[in-house]
């Protein structure tokens, strides 16, 4: 009992990175040449909001009939804030107090930066193949279980020389599998088992138990939790360059018309980046050589009725954020009239790598403006 509590522990305590200072005499960032990116890390926020990314907590959906909330006084007590910049920060902490600073943020109105998806659909399946392919295309409009016909910039960098073998990607949704087009692209994609068919260590099969252990509460999508450790122990024993990872909490609750559980769920998402961050940081292999990309796949409705819907019928849930950190990424902060387009997401992919994925797919869009260097 004792091994298996202490199993139990490795696993799900924060992986906690050291901290990395500067030697003496080390040149401002702002001057020192920019260093090449080798990995990139990237997550998905399913149907986060831009107006909580740039706004945080929203009164207006705090109560119970709106927002399902039982408790209103505890969650603004929780993520209130005099002004929207203090409200985002105590709802997003890493992407205001970090990537805000050191990368780019886009999709913020108040400073005239629009970031649309261009299926017109506004919902999971054709957002994602926006994202990962650079091109909508009209003949993905379910969230049916069929094959993507596209090749997505997963898919081309992990038939590009140095990178077989070396991209994966993880997901809560039970369609990233044919998103990715596993069978053609050959990609691992974590399915029940967190850790593969064939768990060969104590602490893959306690990964894998751990999330079959964990309740169900919608149908083919489970809890971030085991995902996202998933994703962190296969960064530290396999090590890939390019690493996806989708998370569904924020979507399903949403949903279900709990605004409280939504802002916890986009709460624990941060705080699941900073800890996939900061463990890549703490080993040799990343540390100064990767770069983070972050969005979301559709926007949401904009008023309190409904805030939890997206859809072709909901003109607002076009709206959508993205973030980029890294080395040869310039610290612009939150991104000032800037106009982009969900499917510059891939090309931006490959970009940071040094890649041109429109080379392959030539209708794909162009990489984000000022997101490499």
């Amino acid at each position: 009992m004792r091994r298996i509590l202490r199993l139990a522990l490795a696993l799900v305590l924060p992986c906690v990175a050291p901290t990395l200072t500067a030697a003496p005499g080390t040149p401002p960032e702002s001057t020192r040449p920019a260093r090449p990116v080798e990995n990139v890390l990237v997550v998905t926020f399913d149907g986060l909001r831009w107006q909580e990314m740039f706004s945080g907590f929203d009164p207006t959906v705090n109560t119970k009939p709106d927002g399902g909330v039982s408790d209103p006084g505890a969650l603004a007590q929780r993520f209130d804030r005099p002004t929207p910049e203090a409200r985002r920060e105590a709802l997003l902490p890493f992407l205001w107090n970090v990537v805000a600073r050191e990368g780019q943020i886009l999709g913020d109105p108040a400073k005239a930066s629009v970031v649309r998806l261009t299926n017109g659909l506004r919902f999971s399946y054709p957002g994602y193949n926006e994202l990962l392919s650079g091109v909508a295309d009209p003949r993905i409009d379910s969230n049916d279980k069929k094959t993507n016909p596209n090749l997505t910039v997963l898919e081309w960098l992990n038939g590009e020389p140095g990178f077989e073998g070396r991209v994966a990607t993880f997901g809560s949704w039970d369609v990233l599998p044919w998103i990715v087009a596993a069978e053609r692209s050959h990609l691992p994609v974590n399915g029940d088992g967190l850790s593969g068919p064939s768990p060969s260590t104590d602490r893959d099969r306690l990964l894998n138990a751990f999330a079959s252990d964990l309740p169900t509460y919608w149908q083919g999508t489970r809890l971030d939790a085991p995902t996202m450790q998933g994703a962190l122990e296969y960064l530290r024993t396999q090590q890939p360059r390019v690493l996806y990872v989708m998370l569904g909490e924020t979507d399903e609750w949403a949903h279900e018309r709990r605004y409280d559980q939504y802002l916890d769920a986009a709460w624990r998402s941060d705080r699941f980046l900073r800890r996939l961050w900061d463990s890549a940081q703490s080993l040799p292999a990343y540390r100064d050589k990767t770069a983070l990309l972050v969005a979301t796949d559709h926007g949401r409705g904009a008023t309190p009725r409904d805030w939890t819907d997206h859809g072709k019928e909901v003109p607002a849930a076009e709206r959508l954020w993205m973030a980029v950190l890294g080395p040869r990424t310039p610290a612009l902060g939150v991104r000032e009239n800037v106009t982009a387009t969900q499917s510059q997401f891939a090309a931006t992919i490959a970009a940071l790598l040094g890649a041109d994925f429109r080379a392959a797919v030539p209708r794909a869009a162009p990489p984000l403006p000022d997101s490499s260097r």
